[in-house]
């Protein structure tokens, strides 16, 4: 059977650095195939290439046995090819059915947009895929999971044979996730080739049928899933064998670091009580929309309670900005490290230093002494990689990045940290050096509070979860009573 693409031998360079080389790939009709490898790997300049955004060195693509080379997204587009992109590119002000036919809206008779006739095309399209969105809603009263929801309706509605699905889930919860993965099902079964791209090992075993691994922009393997396990796979994206995914090194002491008492926020949270001893790493799971990362928008100065108390170390405090937070050491490394994490602009030594300019510059003039041994300190202790500090901190790894937002935290020498979602789009073998980062603070006293939508993460690095369940806790299971099955259960 003619497969719907194939790659052979592509490559490309930028600057004489090789950023692709010998990329090869068959997307078989009916098929969802897993596109692995860590941050830097290649996957991107090879979906780039794909989709008409960069051209090729070398290499051939053939797209239902024909050879094909497009030059611009809508040429792909024109020959069946859709992707969806894991930065989310809404018109905010404009509804959903405008989003989802921008550029291409049905018109009347004699002339204008013919709303009506796009509505009820827009609201087909969502309800076939059970997504519970109404098409005249504006993009701007959505939720971001509701918005990567609508990104994935329109690339559907091109009614594309192949389509490349970039880190889809990793803005949105497990029941978003789960609407998503019956919908590639469904385009499986009408023949449609999905390529899906996700550092979740887990939803690729779930989903995927076959897989290709790149690793540091080359080609690597490929095969179907059920040939590989889990260990194997690890080990050809990251070149070695990983051991133990999850490593335990603290230990929960007697001490209580963090207590919180009866917290409230209305609309958000309510009636949130439990306590973190020091040493220990407090999971908090719950689907979206649960009040998971509200708790930590109160414990951090970011919003008022209405009701409750916080204490840290038997000491009750009270935070009405995040600087009061922040001077009795709280942490908070937020859920998106671009938006609200790093300042994209400036360089690995400026966000490093980000959270410490006070004491840096208590005259308005900065230390640059102190500010570059501090930089040089934290790159050395998480092992960022970087050709040099004063690089734009733009052009790091996600995994880099991440460790960089910690090593901003870590300056503080805090001692509570609280980390929503600490590996989002993180690979692999960084996911494994941030869980060493996150296990080495808690066994040396550090105070942990963990949120996180993946379920093996919770499991794995917790000594107790809370399950949160429409702003209130569903319980708070130990880490030895702890399962998938109870997760699931309490949070739905």
């Amino acid at each position: 059977m003619i497969p719907l693409l194939k790659v052979e031998g592509l490559s490309k360079s930028f600057g004489g650095v090789h950023a692709l080389k010998d990329g090869q790939f068959e997307l078989a009709a009916g098929s969802v195939h897993a596109l692995c490898g860590g941050n830097g790997a290649g996957k991107s300049t090879f979906l780039s290439i794909l989709m008409g955004i960069h051209r090729r060195d070398g290499g051939r693509i053939w797209r239902n046995g024909e050879l094909v080379e497009f030059s611009s997204p809508a040429e792909a587009l024109a020959s069946g090819i859709a992707i969806i992109e894991q930065e989310l590119s809404p018109v905010p002000f404009m509804t959903v059915a405008e989003n989802i036919y921008l550029g291409r809206e049905p018109s009347r008779r004699f002339g204008g947009v013919d709303f009506r006739v796009m509505n009820r095309a827009a609201q087909k399209l969502l309800d076939d895929l059970e997504f519970d969105i109404r098409a005249e809603q504006t993009m701007a009263s959505l939720s971001v999971a509701k918005m990567q929801l609508v990104e994935i309706a329109k690339a559907l509605s091109h009614d594309a044979e192949v389509i490349f699905m970039d880190e889809p889930t990793s803005a949105i919860g497990e029941r978003e996730a789960q609407h998503l993965f019956e919908a590639i099902e469904r385009l499986r079964a009408q023949g449609r080739g999905i390529v899906y791209v996700s550092h979740r090992l887990s939803e690729i075993f779930q989903i995927a049928d076959s897989y290709t691994v790149f690793r540091d922009g080359a080609y690597v393997g490929s095969g179907r899933l059920a040939d590989v396990d889990r260990p194997a796979l690890i080990g050809m994206i990251v070149g070695r064998e990983l051991g133990e995914e999850y490593i335990k090194t603290n230990a929960p002491t007697d001490h209580v670091g963090l207590e919180v008492e009866g917290l409230e926020s209305p609309g958000k949270i309510a009636d949130i009580s439990f306590k973190v001893h020091k040493g220990e790493i407090f999971g908090i799971y719950g689907l979206m929309g649960s009040g998971r990362t509200e708790i930590f928008e109160c414990l951090f100065g970011l919003d008022a309670p209405s009701a409750g108390r916080i204490l840290l170390d038997g000491v009750p405090v009270s935070f009405r900005k995040p600087a009061d937070a922040m001077a009795e050491g709280v942490a908070l490394v937020t859920e998106d490290r671009k938006k609200t994490g790093l300042n994209l602009t400036d360089s690995v030594r400026g966000n490093i230093g980000l959270a410490s300019l006070p004491e840096m510059s208590p005259s308005f003039v900065m230390r640059r002494s102190e500010e570059v041994a501090a930089s040089r300190a934290m790159i050395e202790r998480f092992g960022i990689k970087a050709a040099r500090d004063t690089m734009p901190v733009s052009g790091l790894s996600g995994g880099n990045q991440q460790k960089v937002v910690l090593g901003k935290w870590f300056l503080r020498e805090p001692r509570v940290l609280l980390l929503d979602e600490p590996t989002r789009g993180v690979d692999v073998g960084a996911k494994r050096e941030i869980y060493r980062i996150i296990c080495d603070y808690a066994a040396a006293g550090g105070t942990v509070v963990m949120i996180s939508s993946e379920i093996d993460e919770v499991l794995g690095m917790s000594d107790r979860v809370m399950v949160m369940r429409g702003g209130r806790s569903a319980g708070i299971l130990d880490r030895a009573e702890a399962s998938a099955q109870s997760l699931v259960h309490l949070s739905t």
